[in-house]
């Protein structure tokens, strides 16, 4: 565990969820597939981007299906689920990223759609910030490292009430976010 007592209310840290010939694999999976820049609304973000299961369209506000989790995510699929506390198949959407030197993610909540989120962080280490706003002009931070091949869960006042993102940075690294649907 990075911290002795988990920094919010349902978010879940685990370091070491897969092991470096793990993550070699899960990154070379991750570069063979066809990655595309990420799209919100007439906006192009510098990360890459592959969504199985399910995709968010951003352009039309709306949870779209996709092709199906492929079988060399589904082994990952299960250790995430059963770090999160859920059955396989509850994780119905899956996001793989690559960030380029350059490439962050600003400010945001996961869409409404969604309940649980786990990430798994592979490639350099980053830093997930997380804000939660206290007043005007006031935010709550709390900063968490991520290190490589560590994962995190992202559920009740995390989820809901904190807003998280990844500043720019110069190492490459990647990302496999599985998402859980909202009741």
């Amino acid at each position: 565990m990075l911290f002795e007592l988990d920094p919010i209310p349902g978010l879940k840290l685990r370091e070491a969820l897969v092991d470096e010939a793990e993550e070699d694999e899960l990154i070379a999976r991750i570069a063979a597939e066809p990655l595309t820049p990420f799209q919100f609304q007439q906006y192009e973000g510098k990360r890459l981007t592959r969504s199985f299961g399910r995709h968010y369209d951003f352009a039309r506000g709306r949870l779209e299906e996709s092709e199906p989790i492929p079988d060399w995510l589904q082994p990952l699929r299960a250790r995430c689920a059963s770090f999160a506390g859920l059955e396989p198949d509850h994780l119905v959407h899956v996001l793989l990223i690559r960030y380029d030197p350059g490439a962050g993610i600003g400010w945001h909540r996961d869409r409404p759609v969604f309940e649980e989120v786990v990430g798994v962080s592979l490639g350099a280490a980053t830093t997930l910030d997380f804000r939660r706003r206290l007043g005007d002009r006031k935010f709550a931070r709390v900063a968490v490292p991520l290190a490589p091949r560590s994962a995190y869960l992202l559920s009740g006042e995390a989820r809901q009430q904190w807003e998280h993102g990844i500043k720019p940075h110069e190492a490459l690294r990647f990302s496999i976010t599985f998402r859980s649907l909202a009741e």
